[in-house]
């Protein structure tokens, strides 16, 4: 941590320290930036930091999005490692969803950090943290049915065309003003495909919300 004029300035590694989440999804958070309202970075010593104030007000609202009150519980330690039930809690469903996702895992399910050998079976631990990334990243396909992600974690056509219609709808959103050439170009970098594929879903996304 870093202070300046009586005010702390935290780079990455110390908020990967003071939030408990990973660097991956840090970074993803600041590359997504424009959708998401992330506060601006100083550079001191060559190197970004944080207001942390700041941060730590911008990053409790985006916990808070609506997506995060279906269900997920975003209190406890993050490096608590979980047993499947804990899991299942933490995601707001079932603790035979957990038991599925080992031998059909969704994407992006995180690997475990501990492996209890049990008589008959295995047990898989995870840390809130990783649940909580796993939420996070859209490639999860976590909230594309009632909140929930679908048990054998392989998406139809259909769930896929849905999945991009809701993200492009949320673009849009956090995005007004924007052309849709823009708002594509962001979500062809985001999630890959290309920048027309994506003008298309906006397209699409704009008729359904004339609807």
């Amino acid at each position: 941590m870093k202070t300046v004029d009586g005010r702390q300035w935290a780079n990455r590694e110390d908020l990967i320290e003071h939030s408990g989440y990973g660097g991956t999804t840090l970074k993803r958070l600041w590359r997504d930036r424009r959708a998401n309202g992330h506060p601006d970075a100083r550079e001191i010593d060559g190197v970004m930091h944080w207001d942390l104030e700041k941060w730590d007000e911008w990053f409790a609202q985006h916990r808070e999005r609506p997506r995060d009150l279906s269900g997920i519980d975003r209190s406890g330690d993050p490096d608590e490692q979980l047993p499947p039930a804990g899991q299942a809690r933490v995601l707001g469903v079932d603790p035979a969803r957990i038991t599925q996702y080992t031998k059909n895992p969704p994407p992006e399910w995180p690997d475990p950090v501990h492996v209890e050998e049990l008589r008959t079976r295995t047990r898989e631990y995870r840390t809130r943290a990783q649940l909580w990334e796993w939420v996070d990243n859209p490639v999860s396909g976590f909230g594309t049915k009632g909140g929930r992600p679908s048990g054998s974690g392989v998406k139809t056509g259909e769930e896929k065309a849905a999945a991009r219609i809701r993200l492009a709808v949320e673009a849009l959103a956090a995005m007004p003003g924007r052309k849709a050439g823009e708002v594509a170009a962001v979500l062809a970098e985001r999630h890959g495909q290309s920048v027309d594929t994506w003008k298309r879903v906006i397209t699409q996304a704009r008729k359904q919300a004339q609807q």
